[in-house]
């Protein structure tokens, strides 16, 4: 039958690398189905960045056995690289056929899975940290959506001391500057309207190449060489964010006004145990820059509430500083301990109870800023991708160049599309506007 099941958790590129192995399959003869379908060969790409994901990606190695008694198993992605002694050790893999690959060793999984062999059990793991290539995974179908990410670079080197990404993903390795535009030519011919530059670390795009270069540069020549691309730049440190930049997302039409910041403290001293390397007044700087080159930018902030040793000083310090930074929305997430990272050997927890209450007092600011945003945006016009299902109340849907969600009527014609809409009222979910 070569039917295939892919079940993907975690980051995006793990997602554009899954939709990396479908492309694959399709292309030699297998058609991915739906999970809970027939499948001879069930893949997970599994990940690793919290001790719950990991969890989560053994419990879907522990699902995909039973209910595929007969599929060869091929587990791929962080927790498959950090762990794989543990994954063999599952009760349910014995007898079974499968295949553990590790990240550096992924393009390798399809060919891998198309010529097994039904006798044997392999791992294909490499060395991570020695890598220094990255991974040649073309895409043609992203899903069914108009949208596509683009994954342009893999690796960290920057060894905060609550990630374990470094670990599971190594070095940063960069796709060279012409086969991502290639790629990206693909997504234009299948009909993708607006791409997602993704990495693992994309500011450090480019520095590892022969001819270096660096993120700036990708995303002029993609902007010049694609304009019919829109573009949006997933997450960028703040110090990677140069005027250089922002002049050019300012004057590029199809380079959206929109950024994505991790600040993950409003404390000094808590960024320093983080080893993140600049402080709250360089933070302040860098979106005051932003918001002078791009008044209306959407701009998000990533936040860890509850990291060792944050007494409630220093989460009011936290609260205080982003109630004064003019953003979008806050993505917020209580600190967890991962083994193998610096900080998983802090011993002054932050209890369980006091890290959710935390995390709900910075949602509800993150809901509020978005809210103000939101309301700020009434009456302005913006060119809105529109999507390929309707609301449940039949109104069209799409993200706004400022990553705003607008409904407005409209006729089928219009999927896929870019429209210009006026933004005509917000009613605390979305924004609804006009079509022009």
């Amino acid at each position: 039958m070569n039917r295939v099941i892919i079940t993907t958790l975690g980051c995006k590129v793990n997602q554009y690398e899954s939709a990396a192995f479908r492309t694959s399959f399709n292309e030699a003869g297998y058609t991915v189905v739906k999970a809970g379908e027939p499948a001879d060969i069930v893949v997970i790409n599994t990940c690793a960045v919290t001790a719950k994901a990991g969890a989560q990606s053994r419990q879907s190695v522990r699902q995909a056995l039973r209910k595929n008694p007969e599929a060869r198993i091929f587990i791929t992605g962080c927790y498959a690289e950090i762990a794989a002694d543990t994954l063999t050790e599952i009760d349910e893999l014995e007898g079974r056929e499968y295949s553990i690959i590790g990240n550096s060793k992924k393009d390798q999984l399809v060919p891998s899975a198309v010529q097994f062999d039904t006798q044997s059990q392999q791992l294909l793991l490499g060395s991570i940290s020695e890598a220094t290539e990255i991974c040649r995974l073309p895409v043609r179908h992203f899903g069914d959506r108009t949208r596509a990410y683009l994954r342009v670079q893999d690796g960290c080197e920057s060894f905060c001391t609550y990630c374990i990404v470094p670990f599971t993903r190594g070095p940063s390795r960069s796709l060279p500057l012409d086969e991502v535009i290639e790629q990206a030519k693909t997504f234009s011919e299948e009909g993708y309207k607006e791409l997602v530059l993704t990495g693992i670390h994309l500011g450090y795009y480019g520095r590892d190449l022969t001819a270096p270069t660096d993120i700036t540069e990708l995303v002029d020549r993609l902007s010049l060489e694609t304009p019919e691309i829109r573009y949006r730049i997933s997450s960028l440190e703040p110090t990677e964010i140069t005027d250089k930049l922002l002049h050019l997302m300012k004057t590029r039409s199809n380079i959206m006004p929109h950024l994505h910041i991790p600040l993950q403290s409003g404390d000094d001293e808590i960024l320093s145990r983080m080893n993140r390397k600049y402080t709250t007044a360089q933070f302040k700087e860098v979106v005051d820059r932003c918001r002078t080159a791009l008044p209306e930018a959407a701009i998000g902030i990533d936040i860890l509430a509850g990291f060792p040793g944050e007494t409630e000083d220093h989460f009011i310090n936290t609260r205080d500083f982003l109630a004064s930074i003019d953003c979008t929305y806050l993505h917020v997430f209580p600190y967890s301990r991962r083994p193998g990272t610096v900080a998983a050997d802090f011993i002054d927890d932050v209890p369980k109870e006091m890290k959710d209450k935390r995390v709900a007092v910075l949602r509800k600011l993150g809901v509020n800023k978005q809210n103000v945003f939101y309301k700020r945006q009434i009456a302005s016009t913006h060119r809105v991708l529109v999507e390929g299902k309707r609301d449940n109340k039949g109104l069209l849907k799409g993200f706004s160049d400022n990553y705003v969600p607008v409904h407005f009527q409209g006729e089928d014609h219009l999927k896929n599309s870019i429209v210009i809409v006026e933004l005509t009222q917000f009613d605390g979910a979305f924004v609804s506007g006009r079509a022009i």
